[in-house]
C-alpha cells in the first residue's frame, strides 16, 4: 500500500472567535444595533474653509509677477523641447515669471542620477527660488499639491496627468504645461491676457 498524498491546504485561515460569542465579556461583545435617525437634528458636515483669496472660482491672488512651483518632469519636457523655461513662461504670460522649485524637487532631480544632470544644473539657476520644505518624506508631487492647497497665489508648472488631475480639484489653482513645443496655461482668469489654449 502506498502513502496518501495529501492535498495542500490553501488560504488557511486561524479560527476567529465570534464576537457573539458567550464566552467574551459583555462589554467586548459586538452587537448590531439600528440607530434610529431623528429626521428633525442637524446634520453636521466638515467642508475644508475656503480660501480669502477665491472669488467664487476667480483667484485674486493671481498676477504678475507670476509665482510658477515647478515640478521635475516640466524641467525635463522643457529640455527635450529645447526651451529656456524663464523666458517661454514669460512668452506665455507676457510677464514677468518668478520660477519656484521646492526641496523635494531638487532631492527628486538629484535621485535620479546621472541622466538628468542637465535639468539638475538648470534647476540650480539663480533665477529660480529655491522652497524649503518642512514636511516628512520627498514625496515631490504631495508636497507640490500641499503648498498649493496652503497659498493660492502659485501656478504649477507640470507635464505629469496625473498630478495635473490632483491639481484640477482645487479650485482656482492653473497649470503650465508644454502643448505643441510651447508652454500653455489651463484655468487661468482671462482678466490677465492668457493665451487660449
Amino acid at each position: 500500500m502506498g502513502k496518501q498524498r495529501q492535498a495542500k491546504k490553501f488560504a488557511a485561515r486561524k479560527r476567529l472567535i465570534n464576537l457573539k460569542d458567550s464566552r467574551i465579556k459583555q462589554e467586548h461583545r459586538e452587537f448590531k444595533r439600528a440607530k434610529k435617525v431623528d429626521p428633525r437634528t442637524l446634520k453636521i458636515r466638515e467642508l475644508p474653509q475656503s480660501s480669502s483669496a477665491m472669488f467664487f472660482q476667480y483667484n485674486t491672488q493671481l498676477g504678475p509677477p507670476y509665482h510658477i512651483l515647478i515640478d521635475t518632469n516640466f524641467i525635463n519636457f522643457s529640455i527635450k523641447n529645447k526651451l529656456d523655461i524663464v523666458q517661454s513662461m514669460m512668452d506665455c504670460l507676457y510677464a514677468r515669471c518668478v520660477p519656484y522649485i521646492t526641496d523635494c524637487v531638487m532631492a527628486e532631480l538629484e535621485k535620479l542620477g546621472a541622466k538628468y544632470r542637465v535639468a539638475l544644473r538648470i534647476a540650480k539657476d539663480p533665477r529660480f527660488v529655491r522652497l524649503p520644505c518642512m514636511h516628512k518624506g520627498t514625496y515631490a508631487d504631495d508636497c507640490l499639491v500641499q503648498r498649493v492647497t496652503q497659498h493660492k497665489c502659485y501656478i504649477v508648472g507640470t507635464c505629469d496627468k496625473d498630478l495635473r488631475r490632483r491639481i484640477r480639484k482645487i479650485p482656482g489653482v492653473p497649470i503650465m504645461f508644454l502643448q505643441q513645443h510651447r508652454y500653455s496655461i489651463e484655468r487661468m482668469p482671462d482678466a490677465f491676457g492668457a493665451p487660449k489654449t
